[in-house]
């Protein structure tokens, strides 16, 4: 299992726009082969800010990097450039491989 993550730091006054943006968008995920499961993530206001995370859980990271290769992605992220005006500076991206899974 792979875990890729993007972080975003949002201004307060931004903040339903950039959910907005999420809960509006056609991901094309669902059609991956070795998708999982995807979770967007909002965490603690602080100082007028909010953290946020995707949260994308493939079968391999092989399945993931055949995603971020793909026509489905070029086309999920085809306005990537105009949304940065939501959030400060670019996401930080972090992938992880699992290590051990309890369910």
């Amino acid at each position: 299992m792979y875990i890729a993550m993007n972080r975003f730091t949002v201004t307060t006054q931004n903040a339903k726009a950039f959910e907005a943006l999420w809960l509006g968008r056609d991901s094309h995920l669902k059609d991956m082969d070795g998708f999982v499961e995807f979770h967007m993530l909002k965490g603690p206001e602080d100082e007028g800010k909010i953290l946020y995370a995707s949260h994308t859980v493939w079968a391999s990271e092989e399945a993931f990097r055949a995603w971020t290769r793909s026509d489905a992605f070029r086309a999920a992220h085809k306005d990537a450039g105009s949304t940065m005006k939501l959030h400060e500076g670019a996401p930080t991206f972090e992938g992880f491989s699992t290590i051990q899974h309890i369910a």
